[in-house]
């Protein structure tokens, strides 16, 4: 597949260190003919998706439709089986030589992959680290900044997600909540330009749900990042994001604006899980 070559255009974004952004017209993430099997199981079914820039999107679905398959494809924690993503118009898992792609080197496949952060239903935090100490812990080993330049930046994440008062707390000592922040705090301090969220408020009681999905409305609504967010909070989902994806077998059924998605679906497999969602409700 042919790749179109285009000059990146460098615009710091004070709020979350970005360095660079896409032209308007490119996508920020694109997947072309993504396809993902576990043996003889199709996950992802020659998947094409665009996300603009700054893009909110929910994806919704049954268990076993590919959503959380489809985050962890664009993290490259697992490989993809046919198919090409681009970040930023650059390719993930490929690279070009001689005009032609071929697979790319761990480092190419490194240095695109910074640009993505990603929270997941676990907090998968370090038991014997503090909040802080998590937060800052990847860009010292990862971004080589200095311990200075790290605390502070992680102190600043913390305060963001509401948890200045809990830098020196360990994981035992922060409820679920409070934990899953910090994994926010934490993708966020790796300076990504796209973040994902996978089903991150599903081990919370309803409570600490509130907690964290405040957290993503404040990142959405004051700084400039792409978000795919794979969730079961219809509500949500309605409130928050630019465009519902819906999910099935592997292939995106329905997509639409959130208003129309939920208020008129057009699928027959949409509005029969729609309806047993309501119904559960």
């Amino acid at each position: 597949m042919e790749l179109q070559e285009k000059q990146m255009k460098r615009d710091p974004d004070p709020a979350l260190g970005a360095d660079a952004v896409a032209p308007n017209n490119q996508p920020m993430v694109r997947f072309a003919g993504v396809t993902k099997r576990y043996g003889s199981l199709t996950v992802l079914d020659a998947l094409d998706l665009e996300v603009a820039r700054n893009e909110k999107v929910a994806i919704i679905g049954p268990s076993g439709s590919g959503k959380s398959t489809l985050l962890r494809v664009l993290m490259t924690l697992d490989p993809l089986s046919d198919g090409l993503i681009e970040v930023e118009g650059e390719p993930l898992t490929h690279m070009r030589r001689n005009g032609v792609l071929v697979p790319a080197s761990d480092r190419h496949v490194r240095e695109v992959r910074r640009k993505i952060g990603m929270v997941f239903q676990s907090f998968n935090l370090f038991p014997h680290m503090t909040a802080l100490q998590n937060t800052i812990e990847a860009p010292l080993r990862v971004l080589g900044m200095s311990k200075r330049d790290a605390n502070e930046r992680g102190r600043e994440l913390l305060s963001m997600v509401g948890l200045d008062d809990k830098c020196n707390h360990y994981p035992s000592q922060l409820s679920g909540g409070q934990q899953q922040r910090v994994a926010i705090a934490r993708a966020l301090a790796m300076r990504p330009k796209v973040m994902l969220f996978d089903e991150v408020t599903s081990a919370l009681d309803p409570e600490l749900c509130g907690e964290v999905l405040n957290v993503i409305r404040k990142l959405g609504h004051e700084h400039d990042l792409t978000m795919l967010m794979v969730t079961h909070q219809m509500g949500f989902a309605k409130e928050f994001a630019d465009r519902v994806c819906f999910f099935s077998q592997g292939k995106i059924i329905e997509q639409a604006p959130p208003q129309q998605f939920f208020g008129a679906p057009q699928h027959e497999r949409t509005q029969q899980f729609l309806r047993a969602v309501r119904e559960a409700t």
